[in-house]
């Protein structure tokens, strides 16, 4: 289980908005690659990078600061989300030195462009989907389409998705628990691994999370958590690395 620090880009700062609401951030730093920086030093193998303005805008508008947070740490795992919707935006951003690039609008109104991504970038391609209620969310979650989720993945199993970020947005930036049902529930459901995202918390959500590996849960996404000091980074990933070892978590 990897847990994967978040660094959520409005207007060039590292904030993090409560349930997706850009009206509602609080900002934690004007350095986001100072943040990154943080990350590191807690141990971080992966980062989770998401520019907010380009899910709303359709294209990339904090890419300077990602392409800097890449080049100054070639050594960790940058995945990147928001506004990818080109072939072209893609290859700038791995050329960059991005890992991954996250599809999620995209994803949702074309699925076939996921194949074709999948084909062109073997290796590179993760497809975010944010739900409320079961449904899925586009456009910097603004809009919220009729597909279920687990329906709509179910598409993506033979494309060469590397993994799928499942995010409840009720819960995103709240710290009110991870929804380890649901979770549960999609990865169950597929064959592509799963990354949790949205609610997490605690210690306690981690030995939950950890508890569910076993369906295809490999990774966890967290951020107000960490940046307000109640879940620290080195000591979740430690405990998430000796329940790995034990092949224990809690009961849920």
């Amino acid at each position: 289980m990897l847990i994967i620090p978040a660094i959520d880009l409005k207007d060039g700062q590292c904030v993090r908005l409560r349930q997706g609401r850009m009206d509602d951030e609080t900002v934690f730093s004007s350095d986001p690659v100072e943040v990154a920086g943080r990350w590191a030093d807690e141990g971080a193998k992966r980062i989770h990078v998401v520019d907010l303005n380009g899910a709303f805008a359709g294209e990339p508008i904090n890419a300077r600061v990602i392409h800097e947070i890449a080049r100054n740490y070639p050594d960790i795992v940058i995945q990147v989300g928001g506004g990818i919707r080109t072939e072209e935006t893609i290859q700038t951003y791995l050329d960059a030195g991005v890992r991954y690039v996250i599809l999620g609008t995209k994803a949702v109104n074309m699925p076939h462009f996921v194949g074709d991504m999948c084909a062109e970038f073997p290796g590179h391609i993760l497809v975010g989907l944010d739900a409320k209620e079961g449904k899925v969310a586009t456009d910097g979650w603004s809009k919220l389409s009729g597909h279920d989720v687990v329906d709509l993945v179910q598409r993506y199993q033979d494309d060469g998705v590397e993994a799928v970020i499942y995010t409840d947005i009720g819960r995103d930036g709240m710290m009110h628990g991870v929804n380890i049902e649901d979770t549960r529930r999609l990865a169950a459901a597929i064959s592509i691994p799963v990354i949790a995202s949205g609610g997490i918390a605690s210690l306690e959500d981690i030995r939950k999370l950890c508890a569910i590996a076993d369906s295809g849960v490999q990774g966890a996404i967290t951020g107000r958590a960490l940046y307000e000091g109640k879940l620290r980074l080195r000591e979740a990933q430690r405990l998430a690395d000796e329940l790995d070892r034990s092949g224990s978590g809690a009961t849920v």
